[in-house]
């Protein structure tokens, strides 16, 4: 009995023991158990660079500067329409010599071709005729006069031979004229007829070639085109939102693709009153002088100022940073610190100079030469 009452409390208290640890476990802090929570570091300013010795870069002051705002836009050199000049024949037939061709410089009455034409031969043919006509309505009327004063025919006769005399004279003039309106010389009868330059320029279009058939008018393009290049035109697109600072009779700065460092000045002589519905664009035509440079296709830029001047920021240009297509100047900010800032770069101003248009106001510091500090930021 003894033995059973000792192995029935050593039982009890076992189980007492687990109980309570079980007890022990469901009361635990869940809490404490779980991860720590996650610590957001803020990511570090791109544009703020910290140096040690800020005395190795100089830093300037920007100046004012006073300028007129300007807007550039693209353009594209094109002949003055009222000065070109097409080249035709009014005789059809076949070419058989061709003295000019495309890109020539010509003067006004230079042969440019000959025309072997069937039109001219029937044309010398007519006023053959009527020049035999016109001699024998003469006579006629010299005999019907002669009679008329001896009285042997009456009145009526005489007025139709003269009649006839005027018709014959009419006859004449106009087959002579349509002679000279096909080109040819009456003096000289000829089946070829030659074809001069109207007015003096450059051959920009050609649709004739040698031993080629020359058509009518109704159905045939021009056989040269000559353009006078002394003076041009350039056309600009312009966006509507900028059509209030162009007005006619200004003039706008042109400076050449081709030529960036030759500058010119074009008037405004048209707006266009019709918009691209495409790109929300007006035709704005600018007229000047061709120095000879100028060739028509070539692609200008124009600079339109307006007449309001402004203050605006000056910097030396070594104080500007191109960097991913975009214009950045670095500016003190304290504790051995520069803020990275980005401007819109404007013209250059000699000497050395650059203006600011936007993102930098006169009087503000910035470092004088940006890229020693940038170099020295990525070292």
């Amino acid at each position: 009995m003894n033995r059973l009452t000792l192995a029935t409390v050593t039982l009890s208290f076992a189980l007492t023991m687990s109980l309570s640890g079980c007890g022990a476990r469901a009361k635990t802090d869940p809490s404490a158990e779980a991860p720590p929570p996650a610590v957001v570091e803020p990511d570090q300013d791109v544009n703020i660079v910290k140096v040690d010795h800020p005395e190795q870069f100089p830093v300037v002051s920007a100046t004012p500067h006073e300028a007129a705002p300007e807007m550039h836009v693209t353009g594209v050199v094109t002949p003055d329409v009222s000065r070109q000049v097409p080249v035709i024949s009014l005789a059809s037939g076949r070419v058989v010599d061709i003295r000019a061709k495309l890109g020539d410089a010509v003067t006004k009455g230079q042969l440019l071709m000959r025309i072997q034409s069937a039109d001219i031969s029937g044309a010398f043919s007519d006023y053959r005729k009527a020049l035999a006509d016109e001699v024998l309505a003469r006579a006629q009327l010299d005999r019907s006069k002669l009679l008329y004063e001896k009285g042997a025919t009456a009145q009526k006769d005489l007025e139709v031979a003269q009649d006839t005399e005027d018709k014959a004279k009419v006859d004449v003039e106009t087959t002579a004229e349509r002679l000279r309106v096909l080109g040819s010389d009456i003096n000289h009868p000829s089946s070829i007829i030659d074809v001069y330059a109207p007015v003096s320029g450059v051959i920009t279009e050609q649709n004739v070639t040698a031993a080629a058939g020359v058509k009518t008018l109704d159905n045939s393009p021009n056989l040269f085109t000559i353009a006078d290049l002394s003076s041009i035109w350039i056309l600009c697109d312009v966006y509507e939102n900028d059509l209030a600072n162009v007005h006619l009779g200004e003039f706008a700065d042109v400076r050449l693709n081709a030529y960036p460092g030759k500058m010119l000045k074009g008037r405004i002589s048209n707006i266009g009153p019709v918009l691209d519905p495409t790109i929300r664009t007006a035709k704005v035509r600018l007229e000047l002088h061709n120095p000879g440079q100028m060739r028509p296709g070539m692609f200008v830029t124009a600079i339109f100022k307006g007449l309001k001047r402004e203050t605006r920021a000056m910097v030396p240009a070594s104080a500007i940073l191109h960097l991913h297509d975009r214009d950045w100047v670095y500016m003190p900010a304290g504790d051995k610190t520069f803020r990275r800032v980005e401007v819109t770069g404007g013209n250059m101003i000699p000497p050395g100079q650059q203006e600011i248009v936007t993102g930098l106001m006169p009087g503000d510091r910035v470092v004088a030469n940006a890229l020693v500090l940038q170099n020295t930021v990525e070292q």
